[in-house]
């Protein structure tokens, strides 16, 4: 899903969220801590399992790593800043991504002006522990410029038109589907002239397009019940994925919804889930 791998990373012990252990570790960091740039561990009021933790990383000669933000559920990559030992001790207590601002020469907590928070869910080193992921959804937009994230310009979409101001979020698969998708809807949301394409016919032929989320579905079950071979099993999938993403825009429902249901699932038993669902109506 996303552009940046979490392949192969260490993770550093204190996770939260989607199933793993949930308590924040016993850590106070002092209010002064923004005030000033301090490197060593010793200077932190931190649980000795995390100071500890915090002395792996393999900071730069000026206490430094590289670290990036990306949406749990999206991929993705929305900022990239540095942090020093007391920016990650005060994510890892207050679950919002913080950094250090070179400029300033302090700490600061993305969201603390404009309230956009980015709520961490999780954090990786690199297998070389120089750099940083904070794994986490955000509140809001994640640019200054209100983009959803700091990454928009393409460098292929710059060398084809070099005057071209055209934002195009770095969007992995599923996600430059569903922006396809919705190009498609508003498109046939207009006048057109000519044959409409084939999603455009799906959006607007809600029949039509129930029917073939019933086909694919059934296509796909078959690849299991007839034993066919796995690209046989992938070429379905893909089609059911596709048409039932063209039902999830025509009733308005982002792909990054259905992602967040997925993830709260991650810390409950199936049978606990479908249980839950069930209570709304049979209390009705």
């Amino acid at each position: 899903m996303a552009a940046t791998s979490l392949a192969g990373t260490s993770s550093l012990s204190f996770r939260s969220g989607h199933g793993i252990r949930r308590k924040n570790p016993k850590l106070v960091v002092a209010n002064s801590v923004r005030a000033s740039h301090r490197n060593s561990s010793e200077d932190l009021r931190v649980d000795p399992k995390v100071g500890a933790l915090l002395d792996t990383v393999k900071w730069d000669n000026k206490g430094l790593a590289v670290t990036i933000a990306q949406n749990i559920d999206t991929g993705a990559i929305l900022m990239q800043g540095f942090a020093n030992k007391e920016a990650l001790a005060m994510t890892i207590s207050s679950r919002k991504a913080t950094f250090y601002s070179r400029s300033r020469s302090s700490l600061w907590t993305k969201g603390e002006t404009s309230s956009n928070f980015i709520n961490v869910h999780d954090i990786f080193l690199d297998c070389d522990r120089d750099s940083i992921i904070y794994l986490g959804k955000p509140d809001g937009p994640t640019c200054h410029t209100g983009s959803e994230t700091c990454y928009y310009s393409s460098l292929f979409d710059l060398l084809e038109e070099p005057q071209a101001s055209k934002e195009r979020l770095a969007s992995t698969t599923l996600y430059s589907l569903e922006a396809t998708i919705s190009q498609r809807k508003d498109e046939a949301a207009a006048v057109q002239n000519g044959k409409p394409s084939w999603t455009k016919r799906l959006l607007l032929d809600r029949e039509l397009l129930s029917s073939k989320v019933r086909e694919e579905a059934g296509e796909l079950i078959q690849t299991l019940l007839e034993n066919e071979d796995r690209s046989r099993t992938a070429s379905e999938m893909a089609d059911l994925l596709y048409h039932s993403m063209v039902l999830l825009r025509v009733k308005g429902v982002e792909v990054e919804e259905v992602l967040e249901v997925l993830r709260k699932r991650f810390s409950e038993s199936g049978i606990e889930e479908k249980s839950r669902r069930k209570k709304p109506n049979n209390q009705s």
